[in-house]
């Protein structure tokens, strides 16, 4: 059995732009004085792994809990307007699940953020496990958050393959024995040439191999 798993955030949706400017106007009040290109460099792994990057043993757990649910907030407003799948997906999810193939989110984004695009698109039922940063102790390239998508999917890492934007999450599915198709909506293929564990790259969800090849 094969199973298929998403990272959320710039894999299923293309909003990474408006997680980055939420964080850049957000770390910026706060004194960090860093450019959009290193805001951007930033954006992986929890919040909290993000905050203590550029401010170590700065805030509380608290404090992070406040400032994570207030940049989500913005940055929820700001797309909501714009909330839609990447071109082709919502057909490649629907042939998936005829097929029986089971699916999974593995991501870094909070809980209220995978439920702000799980219930805005009305998706929810094509999933069997749903792993948030909520849920793990390590974030991506760590492989806890894949490897907990495959045991709850009762499939062998092995037999898993993953969907990643960004080469953090290229690096988790490697780690857990997985290979991935990237989707280059934030990063160019070479960014990628470290990991030998990618069976192609897509621009969307609508070329022709992806479905020929893991659908048949």
């Amino acid at each position: 059995m094969k199973a298929f798993l998403f990272d959320l955030n710039g894999t299923m949706i293309d909003d990474m732009d408006y997680h980055i400017k939420a964080w850049h106007t957000i770390l910026n009040n706060l004194g960090a004085n860093i450019s959009m290109e290193r805001a951007k460099a930033e954006c992986y792994g929890k919040n909290h792994e993000l905050l203590e990057r550029i401010f170590p043993g700065r805030f509380t757990d608290a404090e992070k809990d406040s400032m994570s649910y207030q940049k989500e907030e913005q940055y929820q407003q700001a797309f909501r307007p714009r909330l839609q799948l990447i071109a082709g997906l919502g057909e490649f999810l629907e042939k998936a699940y005829h097929q029986k193939i089971p699916m999974a989110i593995g991501s870094a984004a909070i809980t209220f953020n995978i439920d702000f695009v799980l219930d805005g698109l009305h998706i929810r039922h094509y999933f069997n496990s749903i792993v948030s940063a909520d849920n793990v102790t390590s974030s991506k390239p760590n492989p806890e958050t894949y490897l907990k998508n495959a045991a709850e999917l009762n499939v062998a890492p092995a037999n898993c393959i993953v969907f990643e934007d960004a080469p953090k999450g290229v690096e988790a599915a490697k780690n857990a024995g997985m290979q991935a198709v990237v989707i280059t909506s934030m990063h160019t293929k070479e960014e990628f040439a470290a990991y030998d564990n990618i069976i192609g790259f897509i621009k969307d969800y609508t070329e022709p191999w992806l479905s020929k090849q893991l659908l048949g």
